[in-house]
């Protein structure tokens, strides 16, 4: 275990074992992940429920790594209103690209879902070996690309469904992909409602009329943010869909 001061001057204990379980440490024993923080003089802050941890427009010269807690990655347009893109999960890093680009301006903000810490590792360090050559700054580069190519991956999924063009294709082409993502036609989504709509970039009022409909119709029955899709007969596919009583409209999450 090894605790930081953050830059609010508080203390917080980062366990290396679980830095292992992260995309961007994985497969790196835990002395050389303590040795390499130091080399790369990272450094770690806490974040409260709402707050950014980058804007759109700033041009980052670290990459971000969710330590706890979660992060909105969101598109902030003239007045402030916000349209999230996708979450960033404890593990997983945001802001690479335009960090390695290099006075890349970012186009869209992180925002802290939750109350999160996140640790920042200045890219110069990261992306060229130290004096040293170890083998494990070479991995962590290596996992770095593979972090970028998984980022990249999301928002082509993110265009698939966006490319749609009405709110019940745009719910389908979501729906049948965490049907896929989750291997099951029962699955929970990580949104709310309003989140949903947001990430669809539909009216919030419109989607769950929308989702009326379909239950309605029988391609799906929902409970807050769990879903069941069904066949086109109403039935569930390969499983019962006790959970999710048939003829019952799903209750809005708030």
């Amino acid at each position: 275990m090894y605790v930081v001061n953050t830059t609010e001057g508080s203390k917080v204990k980062i366990i290396f074992e679980n830095l292992q379980n992260t995309e961007l440490f994985c497969g790196i024993p835990a002395d050389c992940t303590k040795k390499m923080l130091t080399c790369m003089n990272a450094s770690i802050r806490c974040f409260s429920k709402g707050e950014f941890l980058m804007r759109a427009g700033e041009k980052p010269t670290s990459i971000g790594l969710v330590v706890s807690g979660e992060v909105h990655i969101v598109k902030e347009d003239f007045w402030g209103n916000n349209f999230i893109l996708t979450d960033v999960k404890p593990g997983y890093t945001f802001a690479e690209a335009s960090a390695i680009a290099g006075e890349q301006a970012l186009l869209f903000g992180a925002v802290a879902k939750e109350p999160t810490v996140a640790l920042f590792l200045p890219v110069a360090r990261l992306r060229h070996t130290c004096s040293e050559n170890c083998g494990c700054h070479q991995k962590v580069i290596e996992n770095l690309l593979s972090a970028v190519a998984d980022r990249n991956l999301t928002y082509e999924r993110k265009c698939e469904h966006l490319s749609r063009r009405t709110t019940r294709e745009k719910l389908l082409s979501f729906l049948s992909e965490q049907s896929t993502v989750n291997k099951s036609n029962e699955f929970s989504i990580p949104y709310n409602r309003q989140q949903l709509a947001d990430y669809l970039s539909v009216d919030r009022s419109a989607m769950s009329s929308e989702l009326g409909h379909m239950q309605a119709e029988g391609l799906l029955r929902f409970e807050k943010n769990r879903f069941l899709l069904l066949r086109l007969d109403g039935n569930p596919i390969g499983k019962t869909a006790e959970a999710l009583p048939a003829g019952r409209r799903g209750h809005r999450s708030r």
